[in-house]
C-alpha cells in the first residue's frame, strides 16, 4: 500500500510542480525555452511523441520504444495496448503493417530505435484508417534520408523464465540512387509453462481440475522490402512477408477432482505447426506540389495452420463412469484472401484536405475438422465432432473524409466510411447460413486550441467488430473431456459507438474521457449444463436395465462458447504525464485508468449443439448482469546514470485493480520490472527483469445467480530474467525504404 501511495504522491506533485514553476521558467533560461523542442504534445486527432528529441531513444528497439510512449503498455512483453483500448493496429508511415501480429513485434524488437522519428498515437481513428471495434492505431514515422549505402542490425537474446529461451534476429537496408531495399530476418526456440486450477458447479455438483502446459516453440520469419522510385512523382514498391511456427509436443495434464474425490488424469498431446506468406505490390504517384498523391495496393495472402491432437483420460477408479477414453483430433485451417484498394489525399491551397479511397476483400477459409472417438476395437469417426466447414466473405469498403482549419484555434475532421458484406458459411452435409449487412460509419472530430498551453478535442467514431475466422470455426479445444472451448459460426458483428473528449496542458499533462457503446457484443462466455446418454459396456454396447430399457448416466460439462450476448457500455478516464526532470536525468511516464463498465444480456442455447439421437443436453441460462468500477495504474521511469548517456536505469510498475467483465472477476494484477542499459559506441547491452515478485497473473471467478460458479487460475511465470545483445552497423542515416500499405491488412488481424 506505501507503494501505491508513493506512486501516486509522485504523479500528482508533477501536476503542482509544473504549475508552480510556469512564472519561474518564463523569467529565467529564456534560451532554454526557445531551443527546445517539444517532446510530447497534441496535433489534431492524435498524439505525436518527438523521439528524436527524447533522451529515452538511444541504444534501444522500437518495441521497448513504444513501450515507454505516454498511453501505451506492454504488460506481457508480447502485444502493446493503449490505455482503454482493446486492440492495437500498428501503422509504419501512415501504411497499415503487411505481417502478422506475432512476426511484427519481432520486427519491431529487431527495429533499432535510432530510426525512429516520432511516434503517433491515435485513440479514435479516422475514417480513412481500416480498423474494427474501438481499436487504437500506433502510427510509427521513420526519420529520411537521401543516403546512399547500407546499414543494419544484429541481435542475440536469452530469456530465463521456467524454461530458458533463446532468440536472434538480424535486418539489412540498402540503398543505391532511385532503389532501396530493406530485409529481415528472425528466428527463436521457446518453451511457455502455464499452471491451471479450474472449478466449476452449483451447490449438488463440484468439480475441480489442475495441472499444468508445456507448449515448445520454433519460430523463424523475415520480410523483403523493394522500393523503386521511377520519377520524382512516381514509385513502386514489393513486399513480401513470412512466417512459420512449429509446436510439436505441446502436453497439457489436467487432474480431476468430483465432489472431493479423486476421479481421473486427462492428458492431451498436441502437434501443430503455421505457415504465412503474404504478398503487396503498391503504386504511389503524386499529383501536385501540394502533397496530393493517389496510392494503390493489391495483395495477396496465405495462411495455413495445420493442428493434431490426442486426448487421453486415465481413470483413478474405473467403473461403468469412470472408464479410460481416448479421442483424436485433426483441425486444420487454410486462409486465401484476395485485396485491393486504391486511396487519394487532395490538398488545397488554402491548407484544408480532402481524404477518399475504395477497399476490396474476398476471402475463403476452409476447416475440415476431424474427430474419431477410442472404442475396444481401435479409433471410429466422431460424425457429431467432425466437420467440414467453409466460409467465403466478400467486403466492399468505400470512404470520405474533409479536414478544414477554420482558424488558428479550431479546425476539424468529418468523414464516412460505408462497408457492404456479403458472407457465406456451410457445414458441408449439416446446416448452412447467409449473411449479407451494410454499415455506415461516421467519424467526427473537433480540435480548439485555447492557448500555447491548453488544448481540447473531441471526436466521435463507429465500427464493427466481425469475428475473426478462427472463432468461426465450429471446432473445440479440450482441457477435459468435459471442459471445452467451442467456437461458434453463427456469431455476429457487433457494432461500436466511440466517442471521446481529451484535455491536454503544457504538452505534458493530458486527460481523456471516453465512452464506448457496444451493440450484440460477444464474449466467450462460460455454459454449465448436462448430457444424457445410454451406457455401454467394454464392447461398445448399450446396456440395457431390468425393466428393458437402456441404462443412462448423466455427465455434467463446462463449454466456453463465442456468442453474442446482448449490450456493454464503458465510461472511461484516463490520466497521464510525460516529463523530463532533472536536465533530463529522469524521465517519467505516469498514466491512471479509471473505468465504469455495464455488460447486460443473457444466453440461454448454443446454436451449435447437435445431440446424438438418443441424449438429452440441457443448458443452464447464463446470465450477464454487470456493473462495475476498476482502475489500473502505469509508472514508468527511465533514469541516467552518467553524464556520457552510456548508462540508464528502468524502473516500471504496473497495477490493475479487480474488475468484473461477462465471464466473472478478474483478479488485482501487477509487476515491477527492472532494465539496466549501457551503450558502447555501435554495440548496445541490455539486461531486464520482468515481473520481480511473479504478480502478474490471471485469476478469475464468476458466480450466477442460480448459484452456479466457474473459476480459472491461470498463472504463466511471468518473472523472466532477459539478456540481450545489439550491434548496429554501417550509414545509420540510411533512408530506408517506403513503408506500403497492404490491401489485405484488414483481414490479417482476423486469422
Amino acid at each position: 500500500m506505501k507503494t501505491h501511495i508513493l506512486f501516486a504522491a509522485l504523479f500528482f506533485s508533477g501536476f503542482a510542480f509544473s504549475q508552480q514553476k510556469s512564472d519561474t521558467l518564463k523569467t529565467k533560461n529564456i534560451e532554454g525555452i526557445n531551443l527546445k523542442k517539444q517532446v510530447f504534445k497534441k496535433q489534431s486527432d492524435r498524439f505525436i511523441y518527438d523521439v528524436a528529441s527524447s533522451p529515452i531513444a538511444k541504444g534501444t528497439n522500437t518495441f521497448n520504444l513504444l513501450k515507454q510512449t505516454p498511453m501505451i503498455s506492454s504488460i506481457d512483453g508480447k502485444t502493446l495496448k493503449i490505455m482503454g483500448k482493446s486492440e492495437v493496429v500498428i501503422y509504419i508511415n501512415n501504411k497499415k503493417t503487411n505481417m502478422d501480429s506475432e512476426a511484427l513485434i519481432e520486427m519491431l524488437k529487431n527495429t533499432p530505435s535510432e530510426d525512429i522519428q516520432k511516434i503517433e498515437v491515435i485513440t479514435v481513428p479516422g475514417s480513412e484508417f481500416q480498423v474494427e471495434s474501438n481499436d487504437g492505431v500506433i502510427n510509427i514515422v521513420m526519420k529520411k534520408s537521401r543516403n546512399n549505402g547500407y546499414n543494419g542490425t544484429l541481435k542475440m537474446q536469452n530469456e530465463q523464465s521456467y524454461y530458458n529461451n533463446p532468440s536472434a534476429g538480424a535486418s539489412f537496408n540498402f540503398r543505391k540512387d532511385k532503389l532501396a531495399v530493406n530485409t529481415n530476418f528472425n528466428t527463436g526456440s521457446w518453451t511457455e509453462r502455464e499452471k491451471y486450477r479450474l472449478s466449476n458447479g452449483d451447490s449438488t455438483f463440484r468439480n475441480e481440475s489442475y495441472g499444468f502446459n508445456d507448449d515448445p516453440n520454433k519460430n523463424f520469419g523475415g520480410s523483403v522490402n523493394i522500393d523503386y522510385e521511377i520519377n520524382k512523382k512516381q514509385s513502386l514498391g514489393f513486399t513480401y512477408n513470412m512466417r512459420y511456427n512449429k509446436s510439436f509436443n505441446s502436453i497439457l495434464d489436467i487432474t480431476n477432482i468430483q465432489n472431493g474425490v479423486l476421479k481421473n488424469r486427462t492428458v492431451n498431446d498436441e502437434d501443430a505447426q503455421t505457415r504465412n506468406h503474404s504478398f503487396n505490390l503498391n503504386y504511389e504517384i503524386k499529383t501536385d506540389s501540394l502533397g496530393s498523391k493517389l496510392t494503390s495496393n493489391i495483395s495477396y495472402l496465405w495462411f495455413n495452420r495445420d493442428k493434431s491432437s490426442i486426448n487421453e483420460t486415465f481413470p483413478f477408479i474405473v467403473d461403468e463412469n469412470n472408464k479410460y477414453g481416448a479421442f483424436k483430433q485433426w483441425v486444420p485451417q487454410i486462409i486465401n484472401n484476395y485485396a485491393a484498394n486504391i486511396d487519394y489525399i487532395k490538398k488545397t491551397t488554402s491548407g484544408n484536405s480532402w481524404l477518399m479511397g475504395a477497399s476490396y476483400n474476398n476471402t475463403k477459409t476452409d476447416n475440415d475438422t476431424r474427430q474419431e472417438i477410442y472404442t475396444p476395437n481401435g479409433f471410429i469417426n466422431d460424425f457429431a465432432q467432425t466437420n467440414h466447414f467453409i466460409y467465403k466473405e466478400n467486403i466492399l469498403g468505400l470512404y470520405l473524409t474533409y479536414e478544414r482549419k477554420l482558424n488558428e484555434k479550431l479546425s476539424g475532421k468529418i468523414g464516412a466510411r460505408y462497408e457492404m458484406t456479403k458472407s457465406n458459411g456451410e457445414i458441408l452435409g449439416k446446416t448452412s447460413f447467409e449473411r449479407n449487412y451494410n454499415n455506415l460509419l461516421p467519424f467526427v472530430n473537433l480540435n480548439y486550441t485555447i492557448n500555447p498551453d491548453n488544448n481540447i478535442t473531441y471526436t466521435f467514431s463507429s465500427r464493427v467488430r466481425r469475428p475473426r475466422f478462427w472463432e468461426l470455426n465450429p471446432a473445440r479445444t479440450y482441457f477435459t473431456p468435459d471442459n471445452y472451448t467451442q467456437n461458434n459460426p453463427f456469431v455476429l458483428a457487433s457494432k461500436y459507438y466511440n466517442q471521446e473528449i481529451n484535455y491536454m496542458f503544457k504538452n505534458a499533462f493530458y486527460a481523456n474521457l471516453s465512452f464506448n457503446y457496444v451493440e450484440d457484443a460477444s464474449s466467450q462466455l462460460p455454459l454449465q449444463g448436462s448430457l444424457t446418454k445410454p451406457v455401454k459396456d467394454k464392447n461398445g454396447n448399450i446396456i440395457i436395465g431390468s425393466d428393458g430399457k437402456p441404462q443412462m448416466a448423466t455427465t455434467k460439462f463446462l463449454r466456453y462458447i463465442r456468442t453474442n450476448y446482448g449490450n456493454n457500455k464503458q465510461l472511461g478516464l484516463t490520466l497521464g504525464m510525460n516529463k523530463s526532470w532533472f536536465k533530463e536525468i529522469w524521465t517519467t511516464n505516469y498514466s491512471i485508468n479509471l473505468a465504469y463498465a455495464m455488460y447486460s444480456g443473457k444466453v440461454s442455447e448454443d446454436p451449435t449443439s447437435m445431440p446424438v439421437p438418443g441424449q438429452t443436453e440441457v443448458l443452464s441460462p447464463y446470465i450477464v448482469d454487470v456493473k462495475n468500477f476498476n482502475f489500473s495504474a502505469q509508472f514508468n521511469n527511465s533514469i541516467r546514470l552518467s553524464s556520457k548517456k552510456d548508462w540508464f536505469l528502468g524502473i516500471n510498475y504496473f497495477y490493475a485493480s479487480k474488475s468484473k467483465m461477462e465471464i466473472g472477476e478478474l483478479g488485482t494484477r501487477q509487476s515491477l520490472d527492472l532494465s539496466v542499459k549501457k551503450i558502447m559506441g555501435s554495440w548496445t547491452f541490455l539486461v531486464e527483469l520482468y515481473d520481480v515478485f511473479n504478480q502478474n497473473f490471471n485469476q478469475i471467478n464468476g458466480v450466477q445467480p442460480d448459484g452456479s460458479f466457474n473459476n480459472v487460475t491461470n498463472f504463466g511465470y511471468p518473472r523472466i530474467f532477459s539478456v540481450g545483445v545489439t550491434y548496429n552497423f554501417g550509414n545509420q542515416k540510411l533512408k530506408k525504404t517506403r513503408e506500403m500499405k497492404s490491401a489485405n491488412d484488414a483481414v490479417k488481424s482476423r486469422t
